[in-house]
Formats: structure tokens, C-alpha cells, sequence
């Protein structure tokens, strides 16, 4: 019996020990979102910092939207957890839930990875920058310490970066947005649109460095998505091009240059980011974090 139970014991307190450090070595969460990249472009697109991303971490290309496959309907169930039947939102431009949350937060919101980290570790530094104004009526303006619209994808690159280095934010969502704005005036899959897809890399590099120059690389989990792709010059309907959104992590803790082929929803972002900074999910949560991505729950 004995020489069972020491194994046993061992076993736990190993797995014990591993999830503590993991805990304590991840202190910055930064979520960055371009907005109508699709996973398809990454058959042809030139894109070093994501493919690096890529090779450095856990990601999926077939990760999938709710619907409707436009912009607040999925921004909003990025960040919340569960999708329009519960937060509200349910159009590409909500400024209020179309329809009652099933519950509100102590903001009047339905409960967001913003409001529950600022809940549950009040100190915490965070941040939203984002191009499309949009954004701004999908989170709790009063739970987060910087609120910034800023005009053109280098703008909002630039205030990313020197956020990042000046206040080492907890939790960071940056919205790019140049990719969309292509795919409605030229085209999705167009020249132009692969052009801007390269910019969005570029940007992507500048954020990552300043995480670099920051200090704070051993201790940031990266993750970039998107909240849509797009067909033709248009999106929010049910193809596989509209539907399906890259999904890529990486830092400490995650398991490197591994494809997950389990289903994740944009809503399990949430849920994956609570799971990182050590945040209680709301019961009103349907996500559910992507655990294959992390080393503590791989056997």
C-alpha cells in the first residue's frame, strides 16, 4: 500500500508545485484584435511576428465567431464569456445590449474580463486602445485605468507600446483595424487587403518588442484573434471565410509551436485569460479556457 500512496503523493505535490509557479510567473495578460482577419489569409500572407507567435506558442485556425459574424456582437463576446443570447449585444455596431443581459455586473454591464479582474484584484493596471470608437461602449469605462480611441492602427500601435513600457498593464485588449477597413472598401482576399494584413504584422512586432523593452516578457501571455473574416467586401453572414478567426498564444506556461484542434469560440478567450490571471469565471459564462494550450494541464 505504501509504495502506492508515496508515488501518488509525489505525483501531486509535483503537479501542486507546477501550477504554483505557473501561477505566479504570469502578471500581464495582453490581448491583441485585429479586426476582419481572417484565418484563410493565413494561407498567402506574409506575416513573420504571427508565424513566430506561432512557432513560440499554442494556436488554431479554425476558431470560430458567434453570430452574427460582425464586429460588437463578437467584440463584446470576446471579452464577456458568452455570446449575444446572453450579454445583449447582437448587431455589427451595438452602443447597448439590443435585448437585457441575462445579468449585470456592478457597472450595469454584463460581466467582462475588465470588471471581474478589477473585482477580484483591485490593483490591477488596465488597459483598452482601440481604433474603432465601437469599442468603446463594450466595456466598463469606470473599471479600466486607460481608455483610449486613438485614429489609425500606427496611433493605437504607438500608445500600446508606450503604455505597455510606462504602466506594465495587468490586462491590455488592443483593436487594430486597418484590415477591416480594407476588406469593406477594396476586397477581402485582394492584393490590398494581404497589404494590410503585412502592416498588421509589422504593428504586432512593435507591441511585442515593447513587451521586450518593458521587462515583463517571462511574466506576459500574448494572445492575438480576430472578431471576424470576410467575404467579398462584406461580412456577418455563415461562410467559412466570415466564420473562422485565427486564435494564437503564447508565453509562460504555454506549450510551443502545437496546433489545438479541439473547438474554441471567441468566448473562450475570456474564459482562457480568466483562467491565466487566476480569476473566478461568472456562472453566466459559457467559455471555457483552452487548457490544452497550457503545460499544467497537458498528461
Amino acid at each position: 500500500m505504501k509504495k502506492i500512496i508515496m508515488p501518488l503523493f509525489f505525483l501531486f505535490l509535483i503537479s501542486f508545485v507546477s501550477e504554483q509557479v505557473f501561477s505566479q510567473k504570469i502578471k500581464h495578460v495582453i490581448l491583441i484584435g485585429s479586426d476582419g482577419f481572417g484565418a484563410y489569409a493565413f494561407e498567402k500572407a506574409k506575416i513573420p511576428n504571427l508565424r513566430a507567435m506561432m512557432k513560440e506558442g499554442s494556436w488554431s485556425l479554425q476558431a470560430r465567431t458567434v453570430l452574427p459574424s460582425s464586429s460588437a456582437a463578437n467584440w463584446a463576446s470576446m471579452v464577456m464569456g458568452a455570446g449575444p443570447e446572453l450579454h445583449g449585444y447582437t448587431t455589427w455596431g451595438s452602443k447597448k445590449p439590443d435585448m437585457p443581459p441575462r445579468v449585470v455586473d456592478d457597472y450595469g454591464m454584463f460581466p467582462s474580463l475588465y470588471s471581474q479582474l478589477r473585482k477580484e484584484k483591485p490593483d490591477s493596471e488596465i488597459g483598452v486602445i482601440y481604433e474603432w470608437d465601437g469599442i468603446g461602449y463594450l466595456f466598463p469605462k469606470a473599471a479600466v485605468n486607460k481608455d483610449q480611441n486613438a485614429d489609425g492602427d500606427i496611433a493605437v500601435t504607438k500608445a500600446a507600446s508606450d503604455y505597455i513600457k510606462e504602466k506594465k498593464p495587468n490586462f491590455l485588449f488592443v483593436h487594430l483595424h486597418d484590415v477591416d477597413s480594407v476588406g469593406h472598401k477594396i476586397g477581402h482576399g485582394t492584393p490590398e487587403y494581404y497589404s494590410a494584413i503585412e502592416r498588421t504584422d509589422a504593428h504586432i512586432g512593435t507591441i511585442l518588442k515593447s513587451i521586450e523593452d518593458a521587462g515583463i516578457a517571462e511574466s506576459t501571455v500574448v494572445l492575438f484573434t480576430a472578431d471576424h473574416g470576410g467575404i467579398n467586401k462584406g461580412h456577418g453572414l455563415i461562410s467559412m471565410n466570415e466564420m473562422q478567426i485565427p486564435w494564437i498564444i503564447k508565453g509562460p506556461g504555454i506549450i510551443k509551436d502545437q496546433e489545438l484542434l479541439q473547438s474554441i469560440m471567441t468566448f473562450d478567450t475570456a474564459a482562457t485569460i480568466a483562467e491565466l490571471l487566476k480569476l473566478k469565471a461568472p456562472q453566466v459564462w459559457i467559455g471555457r479556457p483552452v487548457k490544452n494550450a497550457m503545460k499544467k494541464f497537458k498528461r
